[in-house]
């Protein structure tokens, strides 16, 4: 069997809220594919249940547990929770799936469905092409007897073991007090959690982005869009601030004076700090075709490889497994460090940080920024119809830029996981040819898209 997925795209199940395919007829017959996909053995099979801050949270969820009753599982439902959470959870709790229903950082009306296996990793191709198989199978028979069907019960302590589990990812040795942390959670899952485990720590912490209400997730706060956080940092004087996302399994930076230190700045840091440490795996670790050629210059500074994968956390996570490396992530603040987890964590990157930052006494802005990175240019092109980068113009363009290029930079061209856009990067020594090379490429693909 070939693994051609249909509605799996990168990242799980993404779109508009009540718009196919996140409707309730597909969340309630993927609950029971899944559930049929993960019955195994005579015992009794649970789901673990997890989801965002959306207001379209309580009508996938309500379908997915109705979906996976049906097939025979139990579901425990653990109400809002960061990704990492849910990953960590499925493997603690030994349950036979997790499931987290978000939508990342995309703006409210959006959401998607998450799914991890038991060993608390996200699923693999083969996985979700059989389930879209079994999505699309005549199910007459297969579903659970009457007195087979699962039950629904709530985990009320399971934002406590994330916390806990959380906390133990910092040095038992070091303590937050006396730091003032400013926290963003983007209105998302981490709005409780993420906070708790700082001031427990020992930090001073001021909330901002804690106050979701079904609709405000990711608008104008979070990882995606920062300003408030550097800000916030500014106006209360702040040591550091913290910016996740909506479902919290990315971070973003600000040092003491409001300025932003992104993901590969973040990866530098603790891929010297666990390299000193002696806890680096692999001497490597895994990035991008993303990341900046400054922070492969610094790693080789260090003797400390770069491995580069297609963007997505998912391609990152399969690098690190194959080659047996503890450290990976992205630009955009997703950090995957298996030591401690099986997927991104936006809080356990932000501990790594402020231990570094407790024992080495210094400013964040000394700390935290180790390399000059090179200027780098990122601009979507949406698209609709046909994909642009097959037109033979488009081709030929990339061809031309890459020899302009070639020892002297870099060209990325890829279609978002969840949107239709176009994504071009280009990055050199050069600002100028940057930004020359950005609007020419995004003219070409406009102009396709334009065509239909």
């Amino acid at each position: 069997m070939g693994c051609t997925k249909r509605l799996f795209g990168t990242d799980g199940i993404r779109g508009t809220a009540n718009i196919a395919p996140m409707t309730v007829e597909v969340a309630q017959r993927l609950g029971q594919a899944a559930g049929l996909r993960f019955t195994r053995g005579e015992h009794r099979h649970s789901v673990l249940l997890g989801k965002d801050t959306r207001l379209s949270g309580y009508m996938i969820e309500s379908a997915m547990v109705a979906g996976f009753l049906s097939a025979g599982m139990d579901v425990t439902l653990v109400g809002p929770l960061p990704t990492p959470a849910i990953a960590m959870l499925t493997r603690s709790l030994r349950a036979d799936l997790g499931v987290m229903i978000s939508a990342s950082h995309n703006p409210f009306g959006d959401n998607g469905i998450k799914l991890f296996g038991p060993d608390g990793f996200k699923l693999s191709d083969q996985d979700e092409s059989e389930i879209e198989d079994l999505m699309e199978a005549d199910l007459t028979g297969r579903l659970a007897t009457p007195e087979k069907i699962g039950r629904a019960s709530r985990l009320n302590d399971a934002a406590g073991r994330y916390i806990e589990g959380a906390k133990s990812t910092f040095p038992r040795k070091l303590r937050l007090d006396g730091m003032k942390i400013v926290i963003d959670c983007a209105n998302g899952s981490a709005y409780r959690v993420a906070p708790t485990a700082l001031w427990e720590l020992g930090a001073e912490v001021i909330r901002i982005g804690c106050t979701p209400d079904g609709v405000n997730i990711n608008e104008q706060c979070g990882s995606t869009h920062p300003e408030a956080l550097c800000a916030a940092v500014v106006a209360h004087g702040a040591h550091l601030g913290i910016a996740l996302d909506g479902d919290a399994d990315r971070v973003l930076i600000a040092d003491e004076t409001g300025h932003l230190i992104d993901g590969d700045q973040i990866l530098a840091l603790i891929a010297q700090s666990w390299a000193r440490e002696g806890r680096l795996a692999g001497d490597a670790i895994v990035a991008t075709v993303m990341s900046n050629m400054g922070l492969e210059r610094f790693l080789d500074g260090l003797k400390v490889g770069l491995e580069r994968t297609a963007v997505g956390d998912r391609y990152v996570v399969e690098c690190m497994r194959a080659k047996n490396i503890n450290i990976g992530g992205e630009q955009s603040g997703h950090m995957v460090l298996t030591d401690f987890g099986t997927t991104g964590d936006g809080l356990t990157a932000a501990l790594q940080i402020l231990a570094v930052l407790v024992e080495d006494g210094r400013p964040a802005s000394q700390v935290c920024r180790l390399f000059t990175p090179f200027p780098q240019k990122l601009q979507n092109v949406r698209f609709s119809g046909r994909d642009p980068l097959t037109a033979d113009c488009v081709i030929s363009k990339r061809a031309e830029v890459e020899k302009t290029l070639q020892g002297r930079g870099r060209l990325v061209l890829r279609k978002s996981g969840t949107e239709p856009l176009v994504r071009v990067m280009v990055e050199a020594e050069d600002a100028a040819l940057v930004q020359e090379t950005v609007a020419d490429m995004c003219k070409v693909i406009q102009a396709v898209s334009e065509q239909g």
